[in-house]
Order: C-alpha cells, then structure tokens, then sequence
C-alpha cells in the first residue's frame, strides 16, 4: 500500500511564493512529469538524489542527471523525472524576480535547465539539507529553510535589481493570467517588440509571448487540479473557455505542448498525487 504526504506553508520570506514538504512510500516506479509553472523551482532532497532528463529523448536514451539540491528555471516544456518508490524533501517555489536576492543570479541565467544547487547557492547547501534530517517536523523544516533563504537576502551579495519594464510585464501578465498581447505591453512600455522580447528574455529566461503563455496554462492547470482534487473532472470545453483559450482543442494543444500529454492521461497518471495535494498553484508576489 502507498502512502503520500504532501505539506504545504505560504513563506514570509520576500519573493518565496511557497513551501512544499513532501513524503511518499510504497510508489510504482516510473516517470513523472514536473509541469512548468510560474516559479523557479528550489527543491532539497531529504532521501536518494532526484533523477531526471532535461528531454523525453534523453529520458528515453537513459541519460539522467542526479541532483540532491537543485534549482530550475522558468521553462515550458516538462521535466522527465524518474519517481522512486520512496521519497521525501522539500520544494521552494522562487518569484523569478526574487531570483537576483535569493539566487544572486537572474533568472535568465537559470535558463531553461536544471542546476546542482550547490552551483548556484555555494557548499551551505550541503549543511542545510544535512540540519533538515535531524528536524522531526515539517514546521521545523520549513523553519530552517526560510532561516537559509533571510540569511541570503540580508546579506545583499548581488545588488541586480530586474528592470522596472520587466518588472511591469511581469505584473500586467500576471494580473491577466498571460492575456495580454506583446504589441499592448510594448506599447505600454515604451519599447519595440523587438527591445521588449530581448530584454524580457535577459532577465527571465523567456520571451513575453512565452511567458503570457505560460501564465495562461498555469491558471488553467491550477483550476483543473483544485477541481480534481475536491472530486470533480470539469468539462474541458469549460475549463478552455474560461481562462482564454479558443476551444477544447487549442486547450488540448497547449497542455501537450507544457507538459507532453493530454488533460485526461496527465489526471490520470498523476491522479495521486493531485489528490495527496501535490500540484498547488503558488500565490503571486510584487516585487
């Protein structure tokens, strides 16, 4: 019989959207999917490494990397990662517009890969994660690791402040959730296209168009698993219309393009873990 725990805190540390405990045993190994959301990905191994494929290729060809610590940037297709019969760590979801503060890098240099954590954040890595095995609780956990992330931001190690252009994108496509032309926010802007899609793209690792899309899917995603979760399987033309998209079939389009199957195969591969309550969309934050 498997078990699945899965914990969840809203952070009071600046730019941290949320923090996930998770805890599982007896699970069927295999691939699971690690959906792109609107957060960078911090996640702290508390048992064997986590092992993933940045490509379904390189899942396909076995060529896995092992992290113990790892950070992700933004992206927009997913990543293939092999799932244990037993787990348990924790995952901090990062405002990509905190990431200069809490990462002492933008989060277009995290571009669209996953990195050892030690690469990023330096060796405290290694002595956090070895304090959260001796912390009984989840309380205590996530205590320690918000401790880790205000150390960082009072010591002003990297001073980069995003643009206050790509600061504004952020928060009109957020607002939207995506919906929001790149011609509008140019305009908005006072930039070309062009200078906007570039300097977007520095800073967070992709493009507006990219990005609205990705917010859009988020949203969507989020409504379909808060509903399955409360045991509900909304009418996917419904769940389309409601958040922007043209029909059920550009709905199904772009969750294949997000996360490389349907909405149906996704709820059901995944249906555990959406119901353990895995899968929480993070609030947003103004940076």
């Amino acid at each position: 019989m498997s078990t699945r725990e899965f914990v969840h805190r809203v952070s009071s540390v600046p730019g941290v959207l949320a923090l996930y405990g998770y805890a599982a045993d007896g699970l069927d190994a295999g691939l699971h999917r690690g959906v792109p959301s609107r957060g960078l990905t911090f996640i702290l191994s508390m048992d064997d490494p986590v092992e993933g494929a940045e490509t379904l290729p390189h899942w396909n060809a076995g060529r896995l990397n092992a992290f113990d610590s790892l950070v992700a940037g933004l992206h927009i297709t997913p990543a293939y990662i092999r799932q244990p019969t037993r787990q348990r760590g924790i995952q901090i979801s990062v405002h990509p517009l905190a990431a200069p503060r809490l990462f002492g890098v933008p989060a277009g240099e995290l571009d669209r890969r996953t990195w050892p954590a030690e690469d990023v954040l330096g060796p405290g890595i290694t002595a956090l994660r070895e304090r959260l095995h001796e912390i009984p609780t989840w309380n205590g956990r996530f205590d320690a690791v918000e401790d880790y992330l205000r150390a960082r931001l009072s010591a002003e190690r990297f001073r980069f402040r995003p643009r206050v252009e790509v600061r504004e994108v952020w928060a009109r496509l957020a607002a939207a959730d995506g919906a929001v032309p790149v011609s509008v926010l140019a305009r908005e802007t006072c930039l070309s296209e062009r200078q906007l899609t570039v300097l977007v793209r520095r800073e967070l690792g992709l493009t507006p168009r990219d990005l609205g899309r990705l917010m859009r899917f988020d949203a969507a995603f989020g409504a379909l698993t808060r509903a399955v979760r409360g045991g509900l399987r909304p009418p996917l033309a419904d769940l389309a219309v409601a958040h922007g998209y043209y029909d059920q079939a550009h709905l199904a389009r772009e969750f294949r393009r997000f996360t490389d199957t349907s909405p149906s195969a996704f709820v059901g591969e995944e249906i555990g873990n959406i119901q353990a309550g895995g899968h929480r969309r993070a609030r947003d934050w103004t940076a």
